[in-house]
């Protein structure tokens, strides 16, 4: 057997409460957590790097980007079977989606944190990284993507989201349900993903790509900004229920298309898929008539990972609507 590479980028896994203020920060080191595991059978089995020591809304695309490079490169040894990335929680499902679209290999990438810090009680952390090692070295997890593997539950990076600010069990796939799970040390898949995996060949990121979501009345005012003061590259609108806005939008998305800029529609809605049935003003046939692309299972932050990384391929029309309906 190979080894497994940790990649710690810190998160609430290495935080402690600090006494003086009541809050949670920053404070253990990789090989702090580590020492929890001096005893496991696979210790030795596990190579450690340091990525980063930051919480998770510090961590950006461009981090990402990195991040795939250094796994990249530790894919190419054939003594590595596969990565854990310890993260934060409030962004992990974009690094894991980013993750998935960017490597292509067999070899499994699991991406896992923690919900509680080290000085709480029910700290998760550990359990959690002990299961993300235990679906990384497992055969079976092998050609299946980037995973999400937290309160023994497997994920696919694709489809799972965070739903609960506090709970263990926050990580769920809404639609589909998990792959699998982590049950005394034994990984069980019940299922693979639901959809063509895809992958983006590329090894840079189109940063100046934006996320808005509609609400009622909203106008084309930022819409409008984006395109005219900040020269946006691409659009990604978290619409009302099927995937419908007011009206009032449909003047700003006009000028993005126009701008030869892609304008990419998804829900705000929690799950269900976004489908052009409606046909009235700002409606998602209306919208589509008009140049539109539809993300149909993404949510809002996996679809804007994936125009960052589509349109550094092409902003061709097609190709992009292409990429998202796959």
């Amino acid at each position: 057997m190979g080894k497994v590479a940790l990649l710690f980028t810190g998160g609430t896994i290495s935080m402690k409460i600090d006494e003086g203020n009541h809050s949670v920060v920053p404070a253990l080191t990789a090989k702090d957590i580590m020492a929890n595991l001096w005893n496991s059978d696979f210790y030795n089995e596990l190579e450690i790097i340091e990525f980063s020591e930051v919480p998770s809304p510090s961590i950006t695309p461009t981090l990402m980007l990195q991040l795939s490079a250094v796994i990249k490169k530790l894919f190419e040894r054939q003594d590595i079977d596969g990565a854990v990335i310890i993260h934060g929680t409030d962004t992990l499902e974009e690094t894991a989606y980013f993750m998935d679209l960017i490597i292509y290999s067999p070899k499994p990438i699991v991406v896992t944190g923690s919900m509680k810090s080290s000085s709480e009680l029910g700290f998760d952390g550990i359990n959690n990284l002990v299961s993300s090692i235990l679906v990384a070295k497992s055969p079976k997890s092998r050609n299946k993507g980037a995973l999400v593997v937290l309160n023994d539950q497997i994920n696919a990076a694709s489809e799972v989201t965070k739903t609960n600010t506090l709970t263990l069990d926050t990580f769920k796939s809404m639609d589909f349900g998990p792959l699998g799970i982590v049950d005394c040390k034994e990984v069980i898949f019940y299922r693979t993903v639901n959809y063509t995996k895809r992958h983006i060949p590329t090894d840079a990121i189109e940063e100046n790509v934006h996320l808005l979501k509609v609400c009622s009345g909203m106008d084309s005012a930022l819409i409008n900004f984006l395109i005219d003061e900040l020269n946006a590259k691409g659009i990604i609108i978290e619409a009302l229920g099927r995937g419908n806005v007011p009206p009032m939008m449909l003047e700003g998305i006009k000028h993005a298309i126009a701008n030869k800029i892609p304008v990419v529609i998804c829900s705000r809605c929690p799950s269900g898929r976004v489908l052009d049935t409606y046909g009235y003003i700002g409606g998602g046939k209306n919208l589509t008539d008009v140049g539109c692309i539809l993300a149909p299972n993404l949510n809002g932050q996996k679809a804007r990972i994936l125009l960052m990384l589509a349109l550094t391929v092409s902003n061709d029309h097609q190709f992009i609507k292409s990429t998202f309906e796959k």
